[in-house]
């Protein structure tokens, strides 16, 4: 039972925002290209698919990031006593546990076509090297969120196994939505960091942040209208996005951080869920 607890505390089982942010891409892929006239059923069947894959690879890539990062973690404050770090389980253990999480994960994936099997495998390198990234350049975030919004590719090719050239506008511009949540997520540990040698976005634009958090945010919430567009959705898309996203980001995120503020930072890092959220519900009723 105790190793079951470290199993679940190394995975962050218990902190789903990381697996949440892992998903909402592909359901929103998944979402813009998925004809609602035809079987209901199928759909829902991908969208567990892919939350059962997000569950997995995050908590893969959770082990993988602690098992490259036990020494940096032990000079943390808040990833101090995290199992590996701490000695609680042994490298050989995480690395054990990570190759079975694969293997789950796998078996998830054969259940989609061969392309969408292909373009999921040929991103793991990507992932898995991601969390060296914070050594050598100030800009790991980019990193990241290439790595975790791949899910609308996937979610468009499970669907049409093919790649449309206007998904990528989705794509890109999520990609500058984890610039910006990471980013804040960043600052908790901006000081140890910086004793560290540590690099990112963080600590790059700490002297402007909200100005860098203003731009990056901007840009993904432009590609939201021209995804919108392009995809010839539904007035009501719009109006969500138009009110309801551009209060979330630029109101109840930006306004209200405190970026010296670790408790304020993680609050607001966290409420990019109910941003995921809201877009796929913007999304379906712009389809339907």
């Amino acid at each position: 039972m105790e190793q079951f607890k470290l199993f679940i505390e190394l995975t962050r089982l218990k902190k789903p925002i990381g697996y949440m942010l892992l998903f909402w891409p592909c359901a929103w892929g998944l979402t813009l290209a998925y004809d609602f006239s035809e079987e209901i059923t199928t759909y829902f069947f991908y969208l567990i698919l892919f939350m059962s894959g997000s569950v997995l690879m995050r908590s893969a890539g959770c082990i993988v990031n602690d098992i490259v990062d036990r020494k940096y973690d032990k000079k943390v404050l808040r990833t101090k006593n995290r199992p590996i770090a701490s000695g609680k389980i042994s490298v050989q253990a995480g690395i054990a546990y990570s190759l079975m999480l694969c293997l789950l994960a796998f078996i998830v994936l054969i259940q989609f076509n061969n392309l969408t099997i292909y373009l999921a495998i040929g991103s793991m390198p990507l992932a898995f090297t991601y969390p060296l990234m914070k050594r050598y350049t100030y800009w790991p975030q980019l990193f990241l969120g290439i790595t975790f919004n791949y899910g609308i590719i996937l979610g468009w090719t499970s669907v049409n196994n093919e790649i449309n050239p206007l998904i990528l506008i989705s794509y890109i511009g999520a990609i500058f939505w984890t610039i910006g949540y990471d980013t804040i997520y960043g600052f908790q540990d901006l000081i140890d960091d910086e004793i560290i040698g540590l690099k990112s976005t963080s600590i790059k634009f700490k002297n402007n942040y909200k100005l860098f958090l203003m731009f990056v945010y901007g840009l993904f919430f432009f590609s939201l209208i021209i995804t919108g567009y392009v995809f010839n959705l539904f007035n009501i898309f719009f109006l969500i996005t138009l009110i309801m996203v551009f209060f979330h980001l630029f109101i109840l995120q930006l306004k209200k951080l405190k970026f010296k503020n670790p408790a304020i930072c993680l609050k607001i890092f966290k409420s990019n869920n109910l941003l995921g959220f809201l877009i796929m519900i913007g999304l379906l009723l712009g389809k339907i």
